[in-house]
């Protein structure tokens, strides 16, 4: 965080809402995009966002200088996005009931395309299947460079646990994105047999 933004947080927590409204232009892009990553969805994400703020806003004078703001702001977005998925009350099952065999070796480079950004709509469309505490873990590490003990801390989860969590998430995506290439060579080989005809 540069001078400017420690001085519009110190100006934002003494009541000055024009310091605040600086923060919000600096960290609405990231924030709305890790809404977007885990509700897969604009309109939620816009929604998601805004309540982000709006509850940063009330809690800003319990905000502690010492932690870094943005890993403080993502925490609200993140613990507000889990709440959405609660709320919707999707199917939910625990992944610590099945074993978590090691990752295949072909399936080792999701995790280079997940930090290359690359097939980010196919990537963001199998994060909708992960559950939202795994998701969180998967874009907060990934996209925001979160350490294991600040996913620990955002999600209140021990750091072993972190670090389960994304094992197996990692794994969860490498499988379906490997079931989705060859679904998709599959129907290309339909389409091109059947053009061939």
């Amino acid at each position: 965080m540069h001078n400017a933004e420690i001085e519009w947080l110190r100006r934002a927590q003494k009541g000055d809402n024009a310091a605040f409204s600086r923060l919000v232009e600096v960290y609405q892009k990231p924030v709305y995009n890790l809404c977007y990553r885990m509700l897969g969805n604009a309109g939620d994400a816009e929604d998601a966002a805004q309540e982000t703020f709006i509850r940063a806003y009330r809690a800003i004078k319990r905000y502690d200088p010492s932690r870094k703001f943005s890993s403080w702001l993502l925490t609200i977005a993140s613990n507000y996005c889990i709440d959405q998925h609660r709320r919707r009350k999707l199917p939910t099952f625990s992944y610590d009931s099945f074993d978590s065999p090691d990752i295949p070796e072909k399936a080792k480079s999701m995790e280079s395309m997940i930090m290359q950004g690359e097939h980010q709509e196919k990537i963001s469309e199998l994060l909708q299947e992960l559950q939202p505490k795994d998701r969180s873990a998967i874009v907060m590490h990934y996209w925001y460079d979160y350490s294991y003990e600040e996913i620990s801390e955002a999600l209140s989860l021990s750091v072993s646990a972190v670090k389960s969590r994304l094992h197996r998430a990692r794994k969860t995506l490498a499988e379906a994105w490997m079931d989705a290439q060859i679904e998709e060579v599959s129907v290309e080989r339909t389409q091109y047999e059947s053009s061939a005809v």
